[in-house]
């Protein structure tokens, strides 16, 4: 059985779109093809975050694993899948979060929930302290980017997970257009290969 753990990005929640594009996709599978699917609630802080998926990895995860990640759930399923060996996709990903969330100082409220947070300068060096400078194997990732990104600036990822399999569409937004038609490949991906756990 392969499991997959979807993160989301930065004030979203697994009540976003694509997490629920994917748990709808999982649903319609015949139940001997279904992989385990995991998609938790980030609302903690980076550390505390990533520590967490990483228990339940540890503890749940069977077969076959891969993060699947978008906006600063792709920066969070990077680092988690250079720990576990694991395969991961990335969908509009935040490469330099600690510096793209620098407006975001302060009190801030998710967007999906209503709840109310604050971004600390202490989430910053969290974030730095996760970063990872070079893939172990970029062959272990699939990139999907659209260039019309309003957020995040798509060659930025593209240059960093350079050696990865990518699928850069013109057009689109940081919500990435069209996600539902690429999950099948998503599945695909994430079956065939094997952590190193």
């Amino acid at each position: 059985m392969t499991t997959i753990v979807y993160l989301h990005g930065f004030r979203s929640s697994p009540a976003s779109e694509k997490a629920r594009a994917l748990q709808q996709f999982v649903d319609t599978l015949p139940e001997a093809a279904r992989p385990r699917l995991c998609v938790p609630d980030l609302e903690t802080g980076p550390a505390a975050d990533v520590a967490g998926v990483a228990r339940w990895v540890e503890a749940n995860a069977e077969g076959p694993l891969a993060l699947v990640g978008s906006s600063l759930g792709g920066f969070y399923a990077t680092a988690l899948a250079e720990r576990f060996g694991a395969r991961a996709v990335l969908v509009n990903p935040a490469v330099h979060p600690y510096d793209d969330l620098a407006p975001y100082l302060g009190p801030q409220t998710n967007l999906y929930t209503g709840r109310e947070f604050e971004v600390t300068r202490a989430h910053f060096d969290e974030l730095r302290a996760l970063a990872v400078a070079r893939l172990a194997d970029p062959s272990r990732y699939l990139l999907y980017l659209q260039t019309g990104d309003e957020v995040l600036d798509w060659r930025v990822a593209c240059a960093h997970y350079g050696g990865a399999w990518q699928c850069v569409e013109g057009g689109g937004d940081h919500g990435y257009q069209g996600f539902e038609r690429h999950l099948a490949t998503i599945l695909r991906f994430a079956a065939s290969g094997f952590a190193s756990r």
